[in-house]
């Protein structure tokens, strides 16, 4: 198999699986116990802490743990509509966004609140003056992700986060995508809170951490006992937080590292020297993310190109269902022609990847373009 669908998810890198390891037997208990077992393990959630903090560049008080870039999502949409709601209560998006932010806004939606969806140009891209049109004297939230996960364009979200400091809106990026590819700094970037999520970076399943600048205080998310500073209640997972930890460690030392483009770039130039007119790039040719290739094959199906080569793991742009496909979102936002778009396939590469592996992927890719074509 070749694993092409890293933005789906990544395998858990040896280093960290190997860090987990003896949170998984020699050292349990609760983290909240004073005793010297419940110290060694509170010792694990602040390293944890600092190592995911480092990566943002981040306060490590202003990283709060949870159980993934959805919950991190959630939490600060739903919680800062509620905990604003006497400054208004509009909220801005984009048509863009993954479904963990969508669907919470939509949520809100049907309880009040006004949420505008700003919209993007073909390849992705957000114009940040839509932002500034958008934005209201009653906006409490402004929500772009950092980088989509479909075609990888990236958005100028420091420019977004300045336009909404500016009218006292709170600025909030979705980074799952984003961290360990490119740089996450908060600092730069200008937001007021960022997600991210362990299995996107080499970390495990079902832990991700949510940054909240110091001084913004929202509603809990979850109410139970004071974990988390209070912030979110539930005893801590140490065994995948030190995993997130060690992940972020080394999602922090991969920015930078040319490996990635170079394999997208491999794959993409191959496929472009066989197959021509036959391959369409999606989203943005630079400002995208290093790892991700969106491509369509018009007149083809996505389904039925992967269908053909088994081998290949990676993800088609439209769904199939009993009632015929169905563009992905993402795609009909950037108005790519219905013929193009039922072509469309993700190629994301990752860390493991090898130039064997681009290479007899292209291959594979080729033949199954040609049959179906």
């Amino acid at each position: 198999m070749i694993y092409l669908d890293y933005n789906a998810s990544t395998p858990v890198d040896p280093v960290v699986r190997d860090a987990m390891l003896p949170y998984l037997g020699e050292h349990f208990g609760n983290p909240s116990s004073a005793h010297a077992k419940g110290k060694v393990l509170r010792e694990a959630v602040d390293k944890a802490r600092g190592q995911v903090a480092s990566c943002l560049g981040a306060k490590p008080e202003e990283v709060i743990f949870t159980s993934g870039g959805t919950e991190a999502n959630n939490y600060v949409i739903k919680s800062v509509a509620y905990s604003r709601r006497d400054r208004g209560r509009h909220i801005v998006t984009s048509i863009f966004e993954h479904p963990a932010v969508l669907n919470p806004c939509g949520f809100l939606e049907k309880n009040g609140w006004e949420v505008t969806y700003v919209p993007v140009d073909e390849k992705g891209r957000i114009d940040p003056q839509q932002v500034r049109d958008a934005v209201r004297d009653d906006t409490v939230l402004v929500t772009i992700m950092h980088a989509n996960n479909e075609v990888g364009t990236i958005q100028p979200i420091a420019e977004i986060a300045e336009i909404a400091r500016s009218r006292g809106a709170w600025c909030h990026t979705d980074a799952a995508q984003s961290c360990g590819k490119i740089e996450t700094d908060v600092t730069k970037l200008g937001v007021d809170f960022l997600s991210i999520a362990g299995h996107k970076l080499y970390g495990p399943q079902g832990i991700g951490a949510l940054y909240m600048r110091s001084g913004i205080e929202i509603e809990p998310y979850h109410h139970g006992a004071g974990h988390e500073s209070g912030r979110r209640a539930g005893t801590e997972p140490v065994p995948a937080l030190v995993g997130l930890g060690k992940a972020a460690e080394l999602a922090k030392s991969h920015v930078g590292d040319p490996h990635l483009k170079m394999m997208r770039d491999r794959l993409h130039e191959g496929l472009g020297r066989e197959l021509g007119d036959k391959i369409v790039l999606l989203g943005h040719p630079e400002l995208r993310l290093p790892n991700t290739l969106a491509v369509a094959f018009p007149g083809c199906i996505g389904s039925d190109i992967l269908a053909a080569c088994p081998e290949i793991c990676a993800s088609t742009g439209a769904a199939c269902h009993a009632g015929g496909r169905k563009v992905s979102g993402t795609l009909a936002a950037m108005n790519v022609p219905e013929e193009t778009a039922f072509g469309a396939v993700r190629f994301s590469v990752g860390c493991p990847t090898t130039e064997a592996e681009i290479a007899e992927a292209t291959r594979a890719i080729v033949a199954a373009v040609e049959t179906n074509s």
